[in-house]
């Protein structure tokens, strides 16, 4: 300090000395250097209290930023543009469906992306010497300083771009003297690391602006064009570029919208700074007098963006479903990048860890700006969400409740969902249940494929043309009956029929010759949850512990499609930064569940469901368009769920049908019950699909047959090699077999055998009945089936096949037959009471002996067509043991000669008469008996007909299409 002042001291009486030399000086007196040497003095110790200020002002200041790090380049260059944007979310093929919630909307603009004039006047107003100075303007600080200590009431302001910068992104809002001691040195530092263009980038991307046209807080320069103006940054007008600069000295004080969206009445404070903004630019020379009128004259109000609807109220299912799957993948790929071995931590800090990287990845998918591109088709999606804006296709409101659906479309190969149906009410962000993704129900007979004859087919225990009796039958270990939907039993039918038919007995049976670990391992494989101990017999109709959803029944059922292979289904289809960087990208992968072999058989069944005697046999119908398509459908207990699902070489489809709180669906509805009903919604759907894009929905191409399959002949009732007593019964069909499984050729447990008809029901034939009354046809051999009385289940029309029942015997001659009569050349009589009359016989008297002209088979036949009524006749029966009634009483044609005997006749007639008056009695009491039996029988089927309430999966399936749209 000493050496400074003497220096100063020297230097000022080398001045001195030199002036006096000078002839202006030579006269000055002594007054003037006594003068002079004391304003030396003052400018001396002013100096001195200037340098002591000063270094006490430096102390000052470097302890207010003795405890601020030492920052790095890097450091900081990361902490300047960490900044939160927000993230936006595509359809399929890159169209900007728009952008997830967030506290502020931000998306980061390059600096050439941004209107001169917007930067032009952010400098004019906020930082005019921003490319001379190096962070700082002091004068402006010490104003600044001043203000503070003098309290005065206005405050110009003392930041720099740079500084506000620092502000924002790394220190605070607060007001103290070391955080804005810090905000200096740090905006010093930082225009040491970054160039011009760089700050006033950030700056850009950073500065709030208020709100937008849709009430949400912007920041950055795109986020506020767009929100306020409607165009991108690099837009922007002048007038356009001054309004928007002037906003972030008072950001909601000056933004032209409320917090709903609408726009203030008065917009006067915001254009008045409008008018500073464009003055500054104007006094700046940034523009003319003429730009400057021009812009004055703008109408801001007229040109304000309408409101436009984010993504949660206009798609609110689709974005609450991007959101979900979003932070799913992101916490898989934290999960992945987690150095940390879980298992060797406590369950509390495991479970605290997994619980901070949800949130994590919730943050950050909403506030880093990625580019979340989608499966979804635009289009698709809103076809298909529009089909079922009909309140017609659904039944009533119960308990404050509508019926509800859920839909989902899904591409075959990939897994990708093209569309969803969440609920009936897209548009309202109240209720975000999402009946497609979320409703876990019972999917009812639309198990069957995937968890009975799919896994049954893989080991050969099953194919289409193999038969499974649907016959009474009760879950093992129990006596509750397995029971169909409509309580009765089709017996001897095939796979393929049972399918189509969806009968429930043959698809438990055919689920309980799996092993249980492969039906667990199918479920696994299928996508289905599952606890220990399942699947029980009554899953393959449907109940599981979990249920299904609609996406994971869909998803199951594509598998058949592509060969066998599971591919799982997915909504999210790769996930980018803002500057293009692909942090996410999904690959599908496929599980083998099925051979191709036995995927092609089941759905070549599945055909057979949309026609003939099919469940959905009216669908074809209801659709716009044909494909190769084939399908399932399901109802649970008590009708609570009524489901379709159809799938063709491109898509499935599955669509269900229910209430929130499971309660029986209405039948008839509108016209049609609940199947139909169901299969028209799924119908107007797949229309709708294929209105947008006929391509996926109805490819040209059918499913294609793999090598393995091979058609050979069955015996339709027992689904083996036909023998030649069933190609003799003409019982021989055709079937689709998986070549590793055909059908076993040998014993088919068919026998040729004699049967006659007793008052319309055939039973076989005794030893000694005689042929002439009995007719060839099949039997089953004993034991066929392990079963008894299956012949009340064999089909209408295979009356030549009886069961192991022996004809009647009641161990009585039988008594003659009553009430002959011949009209013209017709013979008739009266039915015999006898139970076991097998046929009749016809005589014809000549002279004095008979002649036996004919005989009738059964007992119900009581005529017959005699060549000439000029003769007499008599009928007798006979049994199944073939004991010959006596005659009965001759009936005579108009011209027959009498016989030299007839007197004789007469006294036999009268003999027979007498015999039928004892044997009236007989009759009286056979007729009591027979009465008795009837009755009986009644009784029993009245009790077999009750329905039974097992509390179990009973599929409600349609089982015929005459009243399908009843």
């Amino acid at each position: 300090m000493k050496n400074a002042l003497s220096q100063i001291r020297s230097r000022i009486q080398s001045i001195i000395t030199i002036l006096r030399e000078k002839k202006i000086f030579r006269g000055i007196g002594v007054t003037y250097l006594v003068a002079w040497n004391l304003t030396l003095v003052f400018l001396v110790g002013a100096l001195v209290l200037f340098v002591f200020i000063g270094s006490a002002g430096a102390g000052y200041f470097a302890s207010l930023v003795r405890d601020e790090p030492l920052r790095s380049a890097d450091e900081m260059r990361q902490d300047i543009f960490d900044y939160e944007e927000t993230s936006q979310v595509f359809f399929a093929n890159n169209v900007y469906l728009g952008e997830l919630p967030a506290e502020v909307e931000r998306h980061y603009v390059a600096l050439d992306d941004i209107s001169e004039h917007l930067i032009h006047a952010i400098i004019a107003t906020e930082d005019e010497y921003f490319y001379e100075h190096d962070g700082i303007v002091p004068k402006a600080i010490l104003r600044a300083t001043y203000q503070e200590f003098a309290g005065s009431s206005v405050q110009t302001g003392g930041s720099t771009l740079t500084q506000q910068l620092i502000k924002n992104q790394i220190l605070t809002s607060d007001v103290s003297f070391d955080r804005k001691a810090t905000e200096i040195l740090l905006a010093m530092r930082l225009e040491h690391f970054l160039e011009k263009e760089e700050i006033l980038e950030a700056y850009l991307n950073v500065v709030p602006f208020g709100r937008n046209a849709s009430g949400r807080q912007v920041a950055g320069a795109q986020a506020a064009a767009k929100g306020i103006f409607g165009v991108d940054a690099k837009d922007l007008n002048l007038p356009q570029a001054a309004f928007i600069a002037g906003l972030p000295q008072s950001p909601f004080g000056y933004t032209p919208f409320t917090s709903t969206g609408e726009v203030k009445e008065d917009l006067e404070p915001g254009l008045r700074r409008m008018k500073t903004v464009l003055n500054r630019l104007y006094t700046n020379g940034y523009i003319t007098e003429s730009e400057l009128e021009e812009a004055l004259d703008y109408d801001i109000r007229e040109n304000l963006t309408n409101r436009k609807k984010s993504p949660i109220e206009k798609y609110p299912y689709l974005t609450y479903e991007v959101m979900k799957r979003g932070e799913e993948v992101l916490y898989n790929l934290k999960l992945k990048e987690l150095d940390v071995d879980l298992d060797e931590l406590e369950e509390e800090e495991r479970q605290s860890l997994l619980n901070n990287l949800r949130e994590e990845a919730k943050h950050e998918l909403r506030h880093n700006g990625y580019r979340i591109h989608t499966t979804i088709d635009k289009n698709i999606y809103e076809a298909m969400n529009n089909a079922v804006k009909d309140d017609s296709l659904f039944g009533p409101t119960i308990a404050g409740e509508q019926e509800q659906v859920g839909a989902l479309l899904l591409e075959n190969s990939t897994g990708a969902i093209k569309g969803f149906v969440a609920g009936r009410d897209e548009g309202s962000a109240e209720d975000q249940y999402n009946h497609a993704t979320q409703a876990y129900r019972p999917n009812g007979s639309t198990m069957k494929p995937l968890l009975a004859y799919g896994p049954a087919m893989e080991i050969g225990a099953a194919q289409p043309g193999f038969v499974i009796p649907d016959t009474p039958a009760t879950y093992p270990g129990t006596s509750t009956p397995i029971n169909n939907f409509d309580r009765t039993h089709m017996g001897l039918i095939s796979v393929r029929e049972s399918l189509a038919r969806s009968r429930n007995v043959p698809a438990v049976r055919a689920f309980l010759q799996v092993p249980h670990e492969q039906s667990r391992e199918t479920m696994r494989k299928l996508g289905f949850q599952l606890n220990d101990g399942e699947p029980y017999p009554a899953a393959a109709l449907g109940a599981t512990d979990h249920n299904v959803t609609v996406e994971q029944n869909t998803n199951a059922f594509a598998t058949f499609a592509n060969g066998g292979q599971y591919v799982e289904s997915y909504m999210i289809e790769k996930i980018e930064t803002a500057d293009g960087t692909v942090i996410y990208e999904h690959k599908s992968k496929s599980v083998d569940v099925f051979t191709p072999q036995t995927s092609y058989l089941m759905i070549d069944m599945m055909r057979d469901v949309l026609r003939g005697v099919g469940t959905a046999n009216s669908l074809p119908g209801r659709m716009k368009f044909s494909a190769d398509w084939a399908g399932k459908t399901g109802t649970s207990s008590e009708v609570k769920d009524s489901w379709f699902v159809g799938l063709n070489p491109n898509v499935t489809l599955g669509v269900w049908i229910g209430y929130d709180t499971p309660k029986t669906i209405q039948s008839p509805w509108n016209g049609l019950r609940y199947g139909p009903r169901t299969q028209q919604i799924w119908a107007r759907i797949a229309n709708a699909a294929y209105d947008e894009n006929p391509e996926l929905m109805a490819p040209n191409q059918s499913f294609e047959m793999p090598e393995g399959i091979v058609r050979r002949s069955v015996c339709s009732i027992t689904g083996t090699a036909p023998s030649k007593a069933c190609e003799q019964a003409g019982l021989v069909t055709s079937d689709l077999f998986n070549a590793k499984f055909l059908p076993k050729s040998g014993d088919d447990g068919l026998e040729s055998a004699r049967y006659v008809t007793i008052n319309g029901k055939n039973y076989l034939a005794l030893d000694s009945t005689p042929q002439e009354f009995t007719e060839a046809g099949l039997r089953l051999s004993s034991g066929a089936w392990n079963m008894d009385n299956m012949g009340q289940y064999l089909p209408d029309n295979l009356k030549g096949l009886i069961p192991d029942k022996k004809a009647p015997n009641n161990g009585k001659t039988p008594g003659p037959v009553s009430n002959i009569r011949l009209n013209g050349t017709t013979l008739q009589w009266d039915k015999h009471t006898a139970g076991d009359i097998v046929g009749y016989r016809i005589y014809r008297v000549n002279g004095g002996s008979a002649e036996r002209v004919g005989s009738v088979k059964g007992n119900e036949t009581t005529s017959y067509n005699v060549s000439n009524g000029n003769h007499s006749y008599y009928v007798t029966a006979v049994d199944s043991v073939g004991r010959e009634s006596s005659r009965s009483s001759a009936v005579q044609g108009k011209t027959a000669s009498v016989s030299s005997k007839s007197s004789q006749t007469s006294s036999d007639e009268k003999k027979e008469e007498k015999k039928k008056e004892e044997k009236k009695e007989e009759k009286n009491e056979e007729k009591k008996d027979d009465k008795k039996k009837q009755e009986n029988e009644q009784n029993n089927k009245r009790e077999d007909d009750k329905p039974d309430d097992d509390g179990g999966s009973d599929d409600g399936d349609d089982d015929s299409s005459s009243d399908d749209d009843r």
